[in-house]
């Protein structure tokens, strides 16, 4: 492994500068609603002047609007949960510091995806890729940031819901260190991967947000100093994103199996077991019918065996350690967001499925490790986006968020 130094010109300051389908109904007048991105009618005036005052934000519907049902992507969930009584801890901070929410967005079934397609409410148009998928769970809410409804949303990330849509989008997301945005009032899928991040087009506004749903306490500053480019990673792509993304190679070494199927499979268990003790008993009397894919993870879900559990969790322990002696508190590892463009829409299940698991087995460092990493959209391939991926040492969201804004700058 060799080390990159970043130079003096890359850390400049930057320039100073209820339904059951998705709805298209307009919350007020001039509003720009993207085809299939919305459910129900949902509008929230800022309550307080902040850090976000004149912007607009819109919200993935795994997060509770007071007044409101929140679907969790799936019409059973809505009909089986009463409305919200208070809004979502992130939802108030974004009202707190002065953005208007105009409003909720279709997600992924259960948030159980990173498709973007969902049987129940449809497919958001992917406004950057007509044709493809926009990736998910947190769908809807990047294809509306991606189309310009709005300047930020907020959506949950387990096993890649934000990055991954952001990389489709063409746009900015963040999954932030795991445990420093509240998820109160939001719907938990498997809580030691559950993360609240967001989305923006303009890295200004992205890390105007961390400074909104950040809890400062937690924080871990960090000089973040080296790239360390992560070859295995790359060589899960596809040869032409790769080409398209890849910066001067470091070799990666790793003693715990590096992107192995260890990773992958470590992964895909420990959260099947957390989201079936989350939702198994729901599951089990409710009986929903659920799309394809969905049905299939939450059957695989409840056959996990508490071993396969404890061997999992032992070694996430393993790659936590990797990750943190890899990291230091100065590194930053690049790696590709997602092996290839988004898959076309309505792709068939075998393709999609080879596709989950390359891109998995790259979205499952940082829910593994816990770490925070920020999809930037620096490329295309064949006119489609594709995006590299920076992931820093744990708690250095503020400063991970600060090297997007440097690197954007110079990157556009």
């Amino acid at each position: 492994m060799r080390r990159l130094v970043l130079s003096a010109n890359t850390l400049a300051a930057p320039k100073t500068s209820s339904t059951r389908r998705g709805s298209c109904m307009a919350t007020h007048v001039g509003q720009r609603r993207s085809e299939g991105c919305y459910i129900g009618d949902v509008h929230l005036a800022a309550t307080r002047s902040g850090a976000l005052d004149g912007l607009t934000a819109v919200v993935k519907d795994c997060f509770d609007v007071a007044g409101h049902r929140t679907s969790n992507g799936s019409p059973a969930w809505l009909e089986t949960h009463p409305p919200a009584k208070h809004n979502a801890a992130a939802v108030q901070a974004l009202l707190d510091a002065g953005a208007t929410i105009t409003g909720k967005n279709v997600m992924d079934e259960m948030a159980y995806s990173l498709a973007g397609e969902n049987k129940h409410y449809g497919t958001p148009v992917n406004p950057a890729a007509p044709g493809r998928i926009p990736g998910g769970s947190s769908s809807g809410t990047a294809a509306a940031v991606a189309a310009g409804d709005a300047d930020l949303g907020l959506g949950g990330d387990t096993g890649g819901s934000v990055r991954v849509p952001a990389c489709h989008c063409g746009i900015l997301g963040i999954r932030p260190t795991h445990g420093r945005v509240s998820l109160q009032g939001a719907v938990p899928l498997a809580p030691s991967f559950d993360t609240g991040g967001w989305f923006a087009r303009d890295a200004a506004v992205l890390r105007r947000a961390g400074r909104v749903l950040l809890d400062p306490s937690s924080r871990q500053p960090a000089q973040l100093r080296r790239l360390l480019v992560a070859t295995d990673a790359f060589a899960l792509a596809e040869e032409s994103t790769s080409r398209a993304i890849k910066p001067q190679e470091v070799d990666l070494a790793s003693s715990s199996g590096g992107l192995s199927q260890a990773w992958f499979t470590t992964f895909r268990l420990h959260q099947a077991h957390e989201v079936w003790q989350q939702h198994g008993a729901w599951v089990t009397s409710t009986k929903p019918e659920f799309g394809p894919g969905i049905r299939e993870r939450f059957q695989m879900a409840a056959g996990v065996t508490q071993q396969q559990f404890e061997e999992a969790v032992r070694h996430r322990a393993g790659v936590r350690q990797r990750m943190a002696e890899l990291l230091g508190s100065d590194g930053v590892l690049l790696l590709p967001t997602a092996p290839a463009p988004a898959p076309p829409l309505n792709a068939a299940a075998e393709q999609l499925d080879a596709f989950r698991t390359s891109l998995i087995s790259l979205t499952c460092i940082a829910g593994l490790s816990g770490f925070p990493q920020v999809n930037l959209p620096i490329a295309y391939v064949e006119g489609l986006p594709v995006g590299l991926g920076l992931l820093g040492p744990p708690g250095s969201d503020e400063d991970l968020l600060e090297l997007t804004e440097k690197l954007m700058e110079v990157l556009a």
